[in-house]
């Protein structure tokens, strides 16, 4: 399957319209600039982790929650991810190809190393694919991240824009009390609030629905 341009497809009634759907810069914590004129601070690099999807999902768009062919939803709390790929002088970059992976409500990865994998909600798609608009914008629907052993809720991210280094990192939910016991997390200092994204509700876009805006700036 090809990807998915912002904004998304039609088939998917509550996908998001694009970024500014999720509201202006309060919702972003991070990824400002300083004094005026002043370069915006590079999303920091994360890793990879160990499951980034080995083989793909037959549905591979930007909405999570539902698997093309099947009437289940997917477990979770609906959450629509929108922002915009930038360079560090705030200038968009169309094209860019944005992918995420995250585990399902249960705590497990579409991935055949995560040991839980017969527990896997079957209805969550795990991985998803978006390409940048004209205006840098993305977006995702998909369910709010939660914790498994280790970690603190977190979204992985891999950022491909034409001309540039591949980003991978990773987006964390503001106010989760386990993000000053996450290593990873705590490894990034004062760096955090590039990556970190406050939830807020979201009924004016879906009903019972969370929404947060995630900026992605590439150095």
């Amino acid at each position: 399957m090809g990807f998915v341009r912002t904004p998304p497809i039609g088939r998917r009634r509550f996908v998001l319209g694009g970024a500014a759907a999720v509201g202006s810069a309060p919702l972003l914590l991070g990824c400002r600039a300083g004094a005026e004129g002043a370069a915006l601070q590079a999303t920091p690099a994360q890793t990879r982790g160990p499951f980034y999807p080995s083989a793909f999902p037959p549905d591979t768009d930007n909405d999570l929650v539902v698997l093309r062919g099947w009437e289940a939803r997917a477990e979770g709390v609906v959450t629509h991810i929108a922002g915009r790929v930038l360079t560090a002088d705030g200038k968009p970059l169309p094209g860019a190809r944005v992918e995420v992976w995250q585990c399902d409500a249960r705590g497990v990865y579409l991935h055949p190393g995560d040991g839980r994998r017969e527990a896997r909600d079957t209805a969550f798609q795990g991985f998803g694919r978006a390409v940048a608009g004209a205006d840098g914008g993305y977006s995702f629907r998909t369910i709010r991240p939660v914790a498994y052993p280790g970690r603190t809720p977190h979204i992985h991210f891999a950022v491909d824009a034409p001309g540039r280094a591949e980003l991978v990192t990773q987006m964390y939910v503001a106010g989760e009390p386990g993000n000053e016991r996450d290593g990873i997390y705590r490894r990034l200092g004062a760096r955090q609030a590039a990556v970190t994204v406050r939830l807020d509700g979201a009924d004016g876009i879906e009903a019972g629905a969370l929404a947060g805006r995630f900026d992605i700036v590439l150095a």
